[in-house]
């Protein structure tokens, strides 16, 4: 499976804004974007020998590129994922940019992620791939496998005791979006209730611009 397996800070660095993609670092005063950070190991600057250089006002295509690139980066999609799901979106009925957003946050390891079971969207992708994830009742090891409405997504009776697990839903202060309700086993086991609608999604990602790049 293609992923990315560089150094994550620095891809918030890049964006100028926390991504959230390590967990509890990045509530920490070691997240080098952090706003708590003032003194001189703030690093919340572009990475790179330049990425001082970098931090003036760039053009309108500079800001769509990096609105696409902040998506990508949240939800940990690479580029020909991230193309094919918004050619999916444009062909659906709606507005593109909602309807990519409503996609991304169906996958199942981002619905692991809201669920509370791990960390980070790279923690919750790991559980699924290692079989920590059941959908209905059914072993899923694919983490963009997209859910639908009504779908149980729930951990094996094993993995709900592993300390990793347990440690994340009580001292994760994360509640359930709307969209999702916890199951009848607790937040261990969670079920999609509706579709996500645009106020249901947090993410700081302005979806018009990525629709306006991909649309020159």
């Amino acid at each position: 499976m293609a992923r990315y397996t560089g150094p994550v800070c620095r891809l918030c660095r890049r964006e100028r804004t926390k991504l959230f993609l390590k967990g509890e670092r990045c509530y920490s005063m070691k997240c080098p974007v952090s706003e708590a950070v003032t003194d001189r190991h703030s690093r919340a600057y572009p990475p790179g020998e330049h990425g001082r250089d970098r931090m003036r006002q760039g053009s309108e295509y500079l800001a769509q590129l990096r609105e696409k690139q902040k998506a990508r980066r949240i939800y940990g999609v690479l580029e020909k994922q991230f193309r094919n799901l918004y050619a999916e979106a444009n062909r659906q009925p709606g507005i593109t940019g909602e309807n990519l957003l409503r996609l991304l946050e169906l996958r199942l390891d981002n619905v692991a992620f809201r669920a509370g079971w791990g960390a980070s969207r790279s923690q919750a992708r790991q559980l699924v791939r290692h079989g920590h994830v059941r959908v209905n009742g059914k072993r899923v090891t694919i983490p963009s496998y997209r859910v639908r409405v009504d779908d149980i997504v729930s951990l094996k009776p094993a993995s709900k005791e592993l300390f990793v697990v347990r440690r994340n839903l009580d001292t994760l202060d994360r509640q359930l979006p709307l969209w999702l309700v916890a199951g009848e086993e607790g937040r261990s086991q969670v079920r999609v209730a509706t579709l996500p609608e645009r106020e249901h999604i947090d993410e700081p990602v302005r979806e018009s611009l990525i629709v306006e790049l991909y649309s020159k």
